[in-house]
């Protein structure tokens, strides 16, 4: 299964030299409250339209974590990562992101396909997001509209084997 990872720089980084990150991990993937979600919202969602889904749902949860990593980048990333079936429980709880699992697997170098980082243009957007993401999770509109802004920046893809280099850029 395909599990979005959320995660800061320093999270990468340990990932790249430590060639792997200790389960249990909170992941975002195409869950059945995913796949329910949108049967009822948009009936047409193929499987890359949920993948994609999950994968903006850890791009906020990022924004959560560089609130707690005050030395990373302020650069949102997402881990996209190929793990077992088994190792995915879905999290059924109306106050958890749709798409929300804990993952009881580790996450290897070798399972990474692929990582998802802000560039350098984002950078201020995410600073100001980071301050505000938790007013804006408890319906703050004006916190809102400052997450929307990091949001509207799109993130650039690497392939696992970019990671290390894109790392010694940051």
């Amino acid at each position: 299964m395909r599990v979005y990872l959320p995660a800061t720089t320093t999270v990468l980084r340990t990932l790249v030299d430590e060639g792997r990150l200790p389960a249990p991990q909170t992941v975002f993937a195409v869950t059945p409250q995913l796949r329910e979600f949108y049967a009822v919202s948009d009936a047409e969602a193929d499987t890359e339209e949920l993948e994609y889904a999950a994968l903006l749902t850890a791009a906020r949860a990022s924004l959560r974590l560089l609130d707690l990593d005050p030395l990373a980048p302020r650069r949102r990333v997402v881990v996209a990562a190929d793990v077992p079936d088994d190792a995915v429980a879905p999290m059924d709880d109306p106050h958890v992101e749709r798409g929300a699992a804990r993952l009881s697997h580790e996450v290897r170098m070798q399972d990474v396909a692929s990582a998802h980082v802000d560039d350098a243009e984002a950078e201020d957007d995410v600073r100001k997001a980071v301050n505000v993401v938790l007013e804006a999770d408890l319906g703050s509109e004006e916190s809102q509209f400052v997450v929307d802004q990091a949001e509207g920046h799109e993130l650039a893809w690497y392939a696992s084997q970019e990671i290390g280099p894109l790392l010694e850029l940051l």
